[in-house]
């Protein structure tokens, strides 16, 4: 084999280990909670319309307005996730495997029209042509085309299959310009009008990343932050990544993204995955967590038939660390702070305050549910299907205090944190380990709705900052089936929930000139399984969290990952 073939294999041997992050969000474990002491439920309806395929609606149609839609909202909803399960007679084994379908609610003057359209990726295309399954994906495994000989197909066991580009997770947004993103070294620009497909972009081509989240953060100026693993000769590295606002020209792309920091795992054989990370105004905050990648058995998987998400274990032995990168310096501070085994997929904030980092998270005491979202566990009825979920972990908001200002003269064995009304600790074990537990930032009465994921809060004025409102979906099944306002001061909440009707993430959008944290409303795709073309975008307010007005759909959408608001205003 000559040197440069052998580069390009191992390039895409290197990106192929990331594929494994793909698709996931909350429902990637749905593990958010502490598997004892949870309400079990019995006689789950069966969901198997909503992660089963549609078709596209690529021009858009009008929508029923029931109720009032305010007429001071301007702008688009777009959405993602899988709309499309099978080619030919090959189906999908995980539901993140779906073909990225992309949605956009247009919504002026008090109107809402829907269009929907899949995404033009290598891999739709590619299935589409041959009406087969031929790129794998995190949970399927492609098969070796049946129309080789023998021996082609047994040599094929041996060829490293590039990553895919069937970017179903979120809808991303880099120096103006939106994409869809999942969690390979590919994404797709598209036009936020049309949800044409324009381009393919790869991170690998700007920096020596082979991935990045679906879900970056950005400063007020518009400086996007994301994270991306990369794997060299000496192992596995996270690495944080930061792209400029500006672009240079109207090709642009991400040009000036640099590697702010990278971060040695702590096994670099086995890396932590990671769906997303924190952000407060001074620090990236990375969550390594137990949840780890055997790059082994992900390289050989092709090998031996197994598809990549065998490859993810969950270690309970090991406990979660938390990395603080100085943003502004790049270098990743001396301090690590710890805490139990817990997984985590979404945060809800992080703010500075008074020498101390509170970090919000969704997490869990548990994280090896990774198989419970196989298309045919999603699928199931009657007791089958109330002993998956009863078996599951629910997702919990807590509070992680950080305490900033650790040096040689700090205590150890004490607990640092001098918040009033903080039930959460850090104490220093040694000068540069502090270990951490954590505060509920909710009351009992959360159990009851399964907990709280997809989180969202009024990030335009309040990311980085103190905040009183977080908004979320409650998981009393597979899917989201309520709609969660939760006030951080009383620890109370307010719920919109019906029955046999499944809401998408909550997203906010801040009304004109508010003054409160909670003006604006509540945006949210809501499907059900028992009715045909019955889906409707909700609109609620979101300080009384009542609804004012829905725009019913006559198609079907099945159950998405996520979303943003497009502002035309």
């Amino acid at each position: 084999m000559s040197v440069k073939k052998y580069r390009v294999t191992l390039y895409y041997t290197l990106s192929l280990l990331y594929m494994l992050n793909m698709y996931t969000c909350t429902y990637y474990i749905n593990t958010a909670a502490q598997k004892t002491n949870f309400t079990k439920v019995h006689g789950l309806p069966d969901i198997t319309p909503l992660v089963s395929s549609v078709q596209e609606t690529p021009e858009p149609i009008p929508t029923t307005v029931k109720g009032t839609i305010p007429t001071w909202i301007h702008g688009s909803l777009l959405r993602n996730g899988p709309g499309k399960f099978e080619f030919g007679n090959q189906h999908y084994n995980h539901w993140f495997d779906g073909m990225a379908l992309m949605h956009r609610f247009q919504i002026e003057d008090g109107q809402v029209t829907y269009r929907s359209r899949f995404l033009c990726s290598d891999s739709y295309t590619q299935n589409s042509e041959r009406n087969r399954i031929i790129v794998s994906e995190f949970g399927t495994l492609a098969l070796p085309d049946p129309c080789k000989n023998f021996f082609q197909r047994f040599l094929s066991r041996f060829e490293m299959p590039k990553p895919t580009d069937n970017a179903s997770v979120n809808f991303v947004k880099y120096k103006g310009d939106y994409y869809v993103s999942t969690e390979t070294n590919y994404m797709h620009r598209v036009d936020p009008d049309t949800l044409e497909s324009k381009q393919k972009v790869d991170w690998s081509k700007f920096i020596a990343v082979n991935g990045a989240t679906a879900h970056p953060h950005f400063d007020p100026d518009g400086t996007a932050y994301n994270m991306g693993n990369s794997y060299r000769n000496k192992g596995a590295f996270y690495n944080i990544i930061r792209v400029p606002p500006e672009r240079d020209g109207p090709e642009d792309t991400l040009e000036g993204a640099k590697i702010l920091c990278s971060i040695a795992p702590r096994d670099k054989s086995k890396p932590s995955y990671y769906h997303s990370f924190g952000m407060s105004e001074n620090y990236v905050v990375f969550i390594e967590q137990p949840i780890k990648m055997d790059l082994f058995k992900i390289v050989t998987g092709r090998l031996r038939g197994k598809s990549l998400n065998e490859g993810v274990y969950w270690d309970p032995n090991q406990e979660t660390i938390f990395h603080l990168i100085d943003k502004q310096t790049g270098k990743e501070m001396p301090v690590k702070y710890y805490t139990k085994a817990l997984s985590t997929f979404h945060q809800i904030n992080a703010f500075e305050q008074d020498g101390f980092l509170m970090l919000d998270m969704c997490c869990s005491d548990d994280g090896q549910s990774i198989n419970n979202f196989l298309i045919q566990n999603l699928r199931q009825s009657g007791e089958a299907l109330d002993e998956m979920y009863n078996t599951m972990s629910r997702p919990f908001p807590r509070r992680f205090v950080l305490p900033l200002n650790i040096t040689s003269e700090t205590l150890l064995e004490q607990n640092l944190n001098t918040r009033p009304d903080s039930t959460a600790t850090a104490v220093c074990r040694t000068k540069n380990q502090v270990f951490c537990t954590f505060e509920d930032l909710h009351g009992e009465d959360l159990k009851d709705y399964g907990g709280l994921e997809f989180p969202h809060i009024n990030y335009a004025r309040y990311n980085t900052k103190p905040y009183r409102y977080y908004y979320g979906c409650g998981f009393r099944h597979l899917v989201g089936d309520s709609l969660i306002k939760m006030d951080l001061e009383s620890k109370k909440f307010k719920v919109w929930r019906q029955p046999d009707l499944y809401p998408s993430e909550p997203v906010f959008i801040l009304s004109p000139n508010a003054v409160e944290e909670d003006d604006g409303v509540i945006l949210s795709v809501i499907i059900t399984p028992v009715k045909d073309k019955s889906t409707f975008l909700l609109v609620l307010d979101a300080k009384t969290f009542e609804e004012l007005g829905r725009a019913e759909v006559p198609v079907n959408i099945p159950y998405g990952f996520h979303g943003v608001f497009n502002s035309s205003a």
